[in-house]
């Protein structure tokens, strides 16, 4: 049989265990008794608990005036006992196989949760012991769980950076793929392979506003911008929606990395250990343009100072305010490459990419620069740089337009178009190549 046990449930896990208990059939139709349930856990999560009374949940759940006296109107203790009543049918039934518990203790307002095992005995002690530290617990320590939330998945993606960032020697389980790149890649990643020193691979640090919380200094919350929740409501059903007592949102130059252009990096790393060429790894805003112009350089995502080189190109394509500027189209080719949106639901369906390989200031070195006007371009031009089969299909392309049809142009630009699905990108197809002069 599970037992509760005093094991650590975090913040998500119990607003999500909240959320299944009150959509259930046994609250749905109990708004009070929602109400009630709602307003004591909000309370106990944000280091109220202890303020629980009779009194507190009669002004506010009940709408007793406030002469409301407990001991002449008994309404909080029914509907606790309710609620008691209420969340045992529910572990009997919906809830029995979760693996969290919510209970009100007898005679307590202060809810607790707890995790449930089959080999663990009886703890209620335990569970008080958890309902204490939730109420003791640091605010702003649970407002760090929200922000926490909000920047995963970049934190998944910089974790991979770091690992590849080390200089160590591939490992033995790597070693053992060395192999030559396909004739399908080397043409291109030619420049940037052994004996070449490894290239310095840059991913951006684009200008954002990110949720402000409780660990931000009080100059930086001084100059935030408020925006009310109600104007927000894409973001209700995520962690930081219920956990920030308000969107007040502060700029930043540093904690976002692009998540399309970091994921990419996964697949450029993989590729060059495999050859046994090191990956080396910057933050944009920690590049110097003196450190990018003397050797093989990689820069995914279009907000860094090089990006603008590609504009010296006046016969190819132009990167500007969000769109893709053709300034010559030829047959069949568009003068402008916008983002597609579905009418319904706003979301993205369709990105481009520029990918363009230039020569840096020492002639024997490349500039090559990868990005799409969303992330989704960028991560998906990426993966068209490392795809064999997609590769022989740009080397064809750029021998049509070679003047001698048997070499590709040192340098060229190619505009690449990708599907989005559920925000992640899908078939890409190429659009179209142009040469870049050589002098």
């Amino acid at each position: 049989m599970q037992q509760p046990v005093n094991a650590s449930v975090s913040l998500f896990e119990k607003r999500e265990e909240l959320r299944r208990i009150l959509e259930s059939k046994h609250f749905a139709s109990a708004p009070k008794k929602t109400r009630f349930l709602e307003f004591v856990t909000e309370q106990t999560l944000l280091g109220n608990g202890d303020k629980l009374n009779e009194y507190l949940i009669g002004v506010e759940v009940y709408d007793r005036g406030t002469d409301f006296d407990s001991q002449k109107d008994p309404i909080v203790r029914v509907q606790a006992h309710e609620i008691r009543r209420l969340l045992k049918k529910y572990y009997e039934e919906d809830g029995k196989d979760s693996p969290f518990r919510v209970d009100l203790p007898s005679g307590h307002y202060v809810p607790v949760f707890s995790r449930v095992t089959a080999e663990a005995p009886d703890s209620a002690g335990a569970q008080v012991a958890d309902s204490q530290a939730d109420v003791s617990a640091p605010k702003s320590s649970r407002v760090h769980l929200a922000i926490t939330c909000i920047l995963a998945v970049v934190c998944l993606a910089l974790a991979g950076t770091l690992v590849f960032r080390s200089t160590r020697p591939p490992s033995d389980s790597i070693a053992t793929l060395h192999s030559p790149l396909p004739a399908e890649l080397t043409w291109f990643w030619q420049p940037f392979l052994p004996p070449a020193a490894a290239p310095l691979i840059v991913i951006p640090n684009h200008p954002l506003l990110r949720a402000a919380h409780d660990g931000d200094s009080p100059q930086t919350l001084a100059n935030g911008h408020d925006i009310p929740k109600n104007e927000l409501p894409e973001f209700r059903d995520t962690i930081h929606f219920r956990e920030l007592k308000r969107f007040r949102f502060v700029s930043s130059l540093t904690d976002f990395t692009s998540v399309g252009e970091t994921l990419g990096l996964l697949n450029l790393c993989q590729m060059f250990y495999a050859i046994e060429q090191k990956c080396r790894v910057e933050q944009s805003r920690l590049a110097t343009i003196e450190e990018i112009k003397h050797e093989n350089a990689i820069l995914l995502g279009g907000n860094q100072a090089w990006s603008g080189r590609v504009f010296l190109n006046e016969e190819g394509f132009r990167f500007q305010s969000g769109i893709i500027l053709n300034n010559k189209p030829k047959a069949g080719e568009q003068a402008v490459y916008k983002p597609e949106f579905d009418s319904v639901t706003n979301q993205l369906t369709r990105d481009y990419a520029l990918i363009l390989l230039l020569p840096n200031e020492r002639k024997e070195n490349r500039v090559l620069l990868v990005y799409g006007i969303y992330t989704q371009g960028s991560q998906a031009a990426i993966e068209y740089l490392t795809n064999p089969e997609r590769m022989a299909e740009l080397h064809r392309s750029l021998l049509e337009i070679s003047p001698d049809h048997q070499n590709v142009p040192q340098y060229f630009q190619v505009l690449l178009s990708t599907r989005v699905e559920n925000a992640m990108p899908g078939a890409t197809s190429l659009v179209a190549v142009r040469a870049i002069p050589s002098n």
